[in-house]
């Protein structure tokens, strides 16, 4: 976010004042809503605020109900359904891919249909009214979605070259309207 002109802070809290909160992710389902779980009412009191919220890899699918990856552990439900294991080609899912633009969305402001994203999962998302970006390994799924202030990617633009630091660009500027 530096390399874009952001401010950042890194925090293990949620800071009220922050004009914008971005959850990155790497690990395990489970590990994350735990380490979530004494975060999450502010969390989503937060993000009913209207701040502007990015939520990346990891940080897109605890916003699901829930994730076979642990299948006990409810995730923040801000999207409907549970994110699914690959059950085909290799994984982790790793590698570039083209995520095609489904929605219209200020966070790919600038960027082509069909452009190349870095990812590096083993679980995905389903496809929703809220997806805003597709990919297909095997089986369509949520590459980025958006639900009012709430946007998540599942690549991570912050290895995805030009097109990615556009993501994140575009991403502030959300937070600064």
């Amino acid at each position: 976010m530096k390399k874009v002109g952001a401010d950042v802070e890194v925090t293990n809290g949620i800071d009220k004042k922050a004009d914008a909160i971005i959850l990155p992710g790497v690990g395990n389902f489970g590990d994350a809503m735990q380490g979530i779980s004494l975060l999450r009412e502010n969390l989503l009191e937060q993000l009913d605020s209207g701040k502007p919220f990015l939520g990346l890899c990891l940080g897109l699918q605890v916003l699901f109900e829930g994730s076979d990856e642990a299948p006990d552990i409810k995730g923040l439900g801000v999207l409907k359904g549970s994110c699914k294991r690959f059950k085909e080609g290799k994984v982790p899912h790793m590698g570039w891919n083209q995520v095609r633009k489904v929605e219209d969305s200020t966070l790919f402001d600038g960027i082509r249909d069909n452009e190349n994203f870095y990812f590096v999962h083993s679980y995905y998302g389903p496809v929703l009214k809220e997806t805003i970006g597709v990919c297909n390994y095997g089986v369509d799924f949520s590459a980025a979605v958006q639900k009012g202030n709430i946007f998540a990617c599942q690549f991570h633009p912050e290895r995805s070259g030009e097109p990615g630091l556009k993501v994140l660009k575009n991403f502030l500027k959300e937070t600064r309207r």
